[in-house]
């Protein structure tokens, strides 16, 4: 025979209740783009920022070691500039010690050059007794300063007064002195140091003493450079000079 196994519980409504599923996690449906996007944004973001931190760091670390290799060639640039800066000064010295010396030799007027440029000057009537070279004076204040080179003073007697004059215009033309500061000192008439004889023995006339004129005559020393006067160096015999002079335009030291 068959049995009926009939539960009624199940037909109540507390029982129902209480043996109805609990809810569980509930996942959205539809359109999951917007999700996404979100989570990319949230994932970039942070990595982004971590990203961008550690390029700043790396460039940090690269500028201070760039500061750094700066730094130490601005000390070596700073060592060679010393070093220029002191050749330089070095230059400049024997530079100035060289233009000081030649500007003593070129201010160098060899005696036996003068000498026979008055040779050649002197008139037939005139005679020098004695040639001398005068110190420069010192300057005065207030007014330009003297010829550091000198002068030149000549005493000696002539016929007349003209020969006298004459020598003096013949000196003025000279280039080895400065024609604006020739002059004459002196010019006294006086007797002559050889006299005739006293009496003329055919005639027996006295015949009077012989008068000549004594002179002064000084001079400065041109300031025309010794480069500049080659050509009556040349004419004069001052072969040595002119040769040094023209050594040292060639290696530049005296301008041509």
């Amino acid at each position: 025979m068959y049995s009926l196994d009939i539960n009624f519980l199940k037909d109540r409504p507390n029982y129902q209740k209480n043996t109805s599923k609990k809810p569980g996690i509930k996942f959205p449906t539809g359109n999951l783009t917007p999700l996404y996007v979100g989570v990319a944004l949230g994932i970039c973001f942070p990595a982004a920022a971590v990203g961008g931190l550690w390029w700043l760091q790396a460039k940090v670390v690269e500028s201070e070691q760039k500061i750094a290799q700066l730094d130490e060639e601005n000390k070596k640039l700073d060592t060679e500039i010393g070093n220029i800066n002191k050749i330089k000064e070095e230059t400049n010295k024997v530079k100035g010690e060289t233009q000081a010396l030649v500007s003593v030799f070129d201010q160098i007027r060899p005696w036996s050059a003068m000498l026979q440029d008055l040779r050649d000057r002197i008139p037939a009537k005139v005679q020098i007794e004695n040639i001398k070279q005068i110190a420069s004076t010192a300057p005065v204040a207030g007014q330009p300063a003297g010829n550091p080179a000198g002068g030149i003073e000549i005493v000696g007697m002539a016929r007349s007064f003209n020969d006298v004059n004459d020598f003096l215009l013949s000196l003025q033309q000279s280039r080895f002195l400065k024609s604006s500061e020739s002059k004459i000192v002196t010019a006294d008439l006086v007797d002559a140091p050889v006299q005739p004889a006293a009496v003329n023995a055919k005639e027996g006339k006295k015949i009077p003493p012989l008068r000549v004129v004594k002179y002064t005559i000084q001079s400065s020393l041109s300031d025309v450079p010794a480069s500049e006067l080659i050509r009556e160096l040349e004419q004069k015999g001052t072969v040595g000079l002119v040769a040094r002079i023209r050594s040292m335009q060639q290696t530049g030291v005296i301008a041509k």
